[in-house]
């Protein structure tokens, strides 16, 4: 089968994270990288190793909307060929490392592979209705405020069809002074709705023991800074982090956060 597009398709790709909440990954949302790794990087239960304990890094507004404007030629290009073929069902069949480089997916260069894994996420969320986007990776809200809205207002004008924008949030960042109310709500305001943050334990021995670098008090403040600013809030915690011994305490204390 001979489709110009599909050559084309092979042109473009944008940069993805390791990692994204369950109901963000997968086929749903499209993955939009804001910044490069975590900023802590110290949990004893991480140490950075889904990002490969490299260093953190913030990705500039410019770089940013190239990718988003790579994903964007990528959709344009799988919607022609699912018109040309009857429907998105059938150009499934060609988002197949074999079809598309005559090679197995462990196969494929660094650039092969950079590439089919922006075609896949592409196709994932126009196939699942492309209504939402997660901005990766651990803090996007460690960005200077008015550049992360230039993002979220640029990623809404080329993807009209999104319904919600989400991202991974620290507590140590939301509860920090350095972002206010205001500015929460002006970042609500441009299109970001969903805030996920790790929670782990409410409890400040096993807080302190783990090395989150928060404690519950200031896990309070962020959830309800949050939640105020107008966003829906996912916590995230750990059953059985501290084993037997803390397991009384962690419940009941990660309970009286939480509530």
């Amino acid at each position: 089968m001979s489709l110009p597009e599909l050559e084309r398709l092979k042109e473009y790709s944008f940069e993805i994270g390791s990692i994204r909440p369950p109901s963000e990954g997968g086929s749903r949302s499209l993955l939009i990288r804001t910044t490069r790794n975590c900023p802590w990087n110290q949990c004893k239960f991480c140490y950075g190793t889904p990002y490969n304990r490299e260093k953190f890094q913030l990705r500039s507004v410019e770089e940013i909307k190239r990718d988003i404007d790579a994903a964007k030629t990528i959709s344009e290009l799988i919607e022609v060929i699912a018109e040309k073929l009857g429907g998105i069902d059938w150009a499934a069949r060609l988002v197949d490392p074999f079809f598309l480089y005559n090679k197995d997916f462990m196969e494929l260069d660094e650039k092969e592979s950079k590439n089919f894994q922006s075609v896949v996420n592409v196709f994932n969320w126009l196939h699942s209705g492309a209504k939402s986007a997660f901005l990766q990776d651990a803090n996007s809200l460690i960005m200077r405020t008015n550049e992360l809205i230039e993002v979220i207002t640029y990623l809404r004008q080329t993807f009209p069809s999104l319904e919600r924008i989400t991202s991974y949030a620290r507590a140590k960042t939301l509860a920090q002074k350095t972002k206010t109310l205001e500015e929460l709500k002006e970042l609500r305001k441009a299109g970001l709705s969903r805030l996920h943050v790790g929670l782990e334990t409410g409890d400040d021995e096993l807080l302190k023991y783990v090395n989150k670098g928060v404690t519950s008090e200031e896990q309070v403040l962020a959830g309800r800074k949050a939640k105020e600013a107008g966003f829906e809030l996912s916590e995230y915690w750990m059953p059985g982090l501290g084993g037997k011994t803390f397991s009384e305490q962690h419940a009941r204390n990660t309970a009286r956060v939480l509530n």
